[in-house]
């Protein structure tokens, strides 16, 4: 009967509606940057992927061969954590990127202080809503540098920060298949793929409309 009616009953897929009260005014506003982004402007996707481990494996990678995949050990020794602060530019796919040991509001101002160094004109800033964006302190910055504008995706709507699908990248390509001894050496891994990424940057490209997005997350 199910291979009658195509029926998988073993398949499931995980959905999630935001409750955030401003979730379709905040889509709109995300999607528009993405779509028409304002000229004589940089668009910006921010945020931070927070405690990366410094994973040792216990025997080397064991690499790729014809009908096989790599493979690695499933043990490992932790050596540590760092968290990773990363600016995707929209237009470029230019990643800017710092590791810290916190993930503090001070840290991220000095990481937003950094990223708004590079850019001159306006410059918008797509981020989460989270707290540490929100401080006195970030507040003050902000009235002190009118050029930046921040854009904040809806709660429980993260996968709308085009950042999150390079920081996918990142981990499935690059972390997961190393072995780091200490917090230093994965800290020089993650700079040099960010050098390597930013030698051929690849945008990304965005196709949803904010009606489509609505209609599908919005209650």
């Amino acid at each position: 009967k199910r291979q009658e009616h195509g029926l998988k009953p073993h398949r499931v897929e995980t959905f999630k509606f935001s409750t955030d009260p401003q979730a379709e005014e905040r889509i709109r506003d995300v999607v528009a940057l993405y779509l028409h982004p304002p000229e004589n402007a940089a668009v910006i996707s921010l945020d931070e992927k927070t405690q990366i481990q410094a994973l040792n494996r216990t025997q080397p990678l064991l690499p790729l061969r014809p009908g096989l995949p790599a493979r690695q050990t499933h043990d490992y020794k932790r050596n540590g954590l760092t968290s990773l602060y990363a600016a995707l530019d929209v237009e470029r796919g230019k990643v800017i990127g710092e590791c810290s040991a916190r993930h503090t509001a001070s840290d991220f101002l000095r990481f937003l202080k950094r990223v708004a160094r590079h850019y001159r004109g306006e410059l918008h800033v797509i981020l989460d809503n989270s707290s540490t964006h929100k401080t006195p302190e970030v507040q003050a910055w902000l009235e002190r540098h009118p050029r930046v504008h921040f854009h904040f995706t809806p709660t429980g709507a993260s996968w709308l920060n085009m950042i999150e699908a390079w920081f996918s990248i990142l981990t499935r390509k690059s972390i997961r298949r190393g072995s780091f001894e200490t917090v230093r050496a994965l800290i020089r891994h993650i700079q040099a793929y960010i050098d390597h990424w930013n030698e051929n940057p690849i945008p990304f490209v965005w196709t949803k409309t904010a009606d489509e997005i609505v209609k599908k997350a919005v209650r």
